[in-house]
């Protein structure tokens, strides 16, 4: 949790290091010389992956009112567009891809849930990935949708057994890049996929690693016991 909320917060501009986000969450300790905006994000996206956990545990299906409450708790530090959709038209810095008018994104939220229920698609990463593009296409919050889309993509990962994925603020630019060709070749997701894939194959090395050494130290214990 830690690590995919420095990274998570990384990719979007915060500028606590690793082990100052550690210290935010695990200790309570606010860092000197760091702005406020940056704690808050901190224990927002905290409080936020907890919430996922308790969603997974609950199997709770995505929603319009899941997404918003998530929301909710990323953007801790912004009362006034807690949960709301945007009022007003935005432009992405680099991006070749233009969100909708504030008028259209009830509609075209709930169509993109509807979509994703009823996605055909064999594997669930490559349902996550077109949901997640969509999502951010959409970028139906004023800020905190990269944050806020990560986290939806973790929580679907986790409702389907799989653990959550940690998209790394080193990889950022493949990341973004993910996005133009998605813009550029005809809404492909094939990069996604890729990226999305790769995370969750370390992943899951990790947690047979894991769990090879907690076996190891099993059998060294029983091996040991004069029983």
């Amino acid at each position: 949790m830690i690590n995919f909320t420095y990274n998570s917060n990384a990719i979007e501009g915060n500028t606590l290091t690793l082990q100052e986000t550690a210290l935010i969450i695990k200790e309570g300790i606010t860092i000197d010389k760091k702005p406020l905006k940056d704690h808050l994000e901190a224990v927002g996206n905290k409080d936020a992956y907890h919430y996922v956990e308790e969603l997974v545990q609950k199997k709770v299906p995505l929603s319009g009112k899941v997404i918003k409450d998530i929301h909710s708790l990323v953007l801790m530090d912004n009362r006034e567009d807690r949960g709301v959709y945007r009022r007003v038209p935005v432009t992405i810095m680099g991006a070749v891809h233009t969100p909708p008018q504030p008028y259209l994104l009830p509609a075209r939220m709930e169509q993109l849930i509807l979509k994703y229920q009823e996605m055909s698609l064999p594997h669930v990463v490559e349902r996550v990935s077109q949901f997640h593009l969509g999502f951010e296409a959409i970028h139906p919050f004023i800020d905190g949708n990269g944050r806020t889309g990560r986290l939806l993509l973790n929580l679907e990962l986790m409702k389907e057994g799989y653990p959550p994925i940690n998209i790394k603020f080193h990889d950022r630019k493949r990341y973004y890049d993910c996005f133009t060709s998605y813009h550029t070749n005809g809404e492909d997701p094939s990069e996604m996929v890729s990226l999305i894939g790769e995370y969750l194959e370390e992943e899951l090395l990790n947690y047979v690693e894991i769990v090879r050494n907690a076996n190891e130290i099993s059998k060294g214990n029983t091996k040991s016991d004069p029983r």
